[in-house]
């Protein structure tokens, strides 16, 4: 997910659509198999792209405006041909950027990456030591994690951190904040656990719509601390909209006064998996979203014609249903984040997960709950689906998450057998 850093960025959004930040899943190896990873990560998807095909792609994105790529996996460290991808992308003069678990982040692998100018390094960590590692199912990660900021910082490259947010991690935030600005992180990524992948696993997992009047404020109130250090907090694309504290949110400076501007999914974003598949978001449910392959069309076809790409393009209230057709804010916000309304309800428009709707029916002393209707398939990229009950505020809270709900890392025959 991709949010703004600087005002140079906001001003894209005043351009015609194009792939201006593009997430690059490289590979979906990965040295890690962690319990809410929305693409089920561990072993490599099926005839993924080799170097050859990737440096194509590269110059494929150039034609095309792109400004910025985030690389992924998986870990993209472990693509074969990652370094030759980011001095591509360097040499094309497109930003490289990556987003990484940190485990294989060597002092020497840090010092290439510094050498080549990649412009950041996100490492994700999801809360304190053992949040953390209880979430990567793995013994040693946090310590791992904080070692490669130490290696990247050292080497000279910007770092950078992110975490979704989560029952198990939100009140991790102010502690781990101090952690984070300790080590020299230039910012830091907050977005909330979709019921994505294996987190789509683990219900119990995620948060209740109606917990964001409590997580919201704090993470602005983060913010504002962040901005006196010198650190730029972003929410994620699926953290808001329009309580109290939106501009603070949204905005980059103190004196902003920016705002969510609706899903730019294919239209100033995009993604592309590992195999070639391209959909207008890197977080998006692959069956509903690829919108074709890079093996059997150009980039520029796909991002021209398919409609799979453009449905934000177009999308308008008349879209929206639910209690997002009726807000006084549906034209501007438009759903709010794509990918988390299809993962709660099997299709976008009508998102519990806001700021502004657990606010107002907590005005009238009630709250949404979310309940597990259809399990998902057990795919990369994958949601099943929920029924949502509207209760009193003052309902019974949900018993605490079980340590064996996070102990079970489900697997698919093929791609998820981490």
């Amino acid at each position: 997910m991709i949010d703004s850093r600087d005002r140079r960025r906001l001003n894209v959004l005043a351009r015609a659509p194009h792939p201006a930040y593009v997430v690059w899943e490289l590979t979906l190896r990965c040295d890690h198999a962690c319990t809410h990873c929305g693409s089920r990560a561990g072993h490599a998807r099926d005839g993924e792209l080799s170097t050859a095909e990737a440096l194509r792609v590269v110059g494929e994105l150039a034609a095309l405006g792109a400004r910025e790529v985030a690389l992924i996996g998986g870990e993209a460290y472990l693509h074969e041909g990652f370094l030759a991808v980011v001095r591509a992308l360097r040499d094309a003069g497109i930003g490289a950027a990556l987003v990484t678990g940190g485990r294989g982040i060597t002092a020497a692998l840090a010092k290439e990456l510094a050498a080549l100018a990649l412009t950041h390094a996100s490492v994700s960590i999801d809360g304190l030591e053992a949040t953390h590692d209880r979430m990567r199912h793995l013994t040693g990660s946090y310590r791992g994690a904080l070692a490669a900021l130490d290696h990247l910082r050292d080497a000279g490259v910007p770092t950078a951190s992110n975490l979704s947010v989560n029952r198990l991690n939100q009140r991790d935030l102010e502690p781990l904040y101090a952690v984070l600005r300790a080590r020299g992180i230039g910012s830091w990524q907050i977005q909330l656990t979709a019921p994505l992948g294996r987190a789509a696993d683990r219900p119990a997992m995620l948060l209740q719509p109606w917990e964001l009047v409590d997580v919201v404020p704090r993470v602005a109130a983060l913010k504002q601390r962040a901005r006196a250090d010198g650190i730029v907090i972003t929410p994620g694309n699926n953290l808001g909209y329009f309580g109290p504290e939106e501009t603070v949110l949204r905005s980059v400076a103190e004196t902003d006064r920016d705002h969510w501007q609706g899903c730019q999914a294919g239209r100033f974003v995009l993604g592309i998996e590992a195999d070639g598949g391209v959909k207008g978001c890197p977080s998006l449910q692959s069956a509903s979203y690829v919108g074709g392959n890079l093996r059997e069309r150009s980039l520029a076809e796909i991002w021209a014609t398919s409609p799979r790409l453009a449905f934000t393009r177009a999308r308008t209230v008349d879209d929206l249903w639910g209690y997002c057709r009726t807000c006084p804010f549906a034209a501007t916000c438009k759903g709010g984040c794509s990918f988390t309304a299809h993962a709660v309800f099997g299709r976008p428009g009508n998102n519990p997960y806001c700021h502004f709707r657990a606010r107002e029916l907590a005005s009238r002393g009630l709250r949404e709950r979310l309940v597990p209707a259809t399990p998902a398939p057990g795919v990369p990229f994958d949601s099943g689906t929920f029924e949502l009950v509207v209760e009193p505020l003052d309902a019974p809270e949900p018993a605490p998450l079980r340590p064996e709900e996070l102990l079970v890392i489900r697997a698919h025959p093929l791609r998820d057998r981490a």
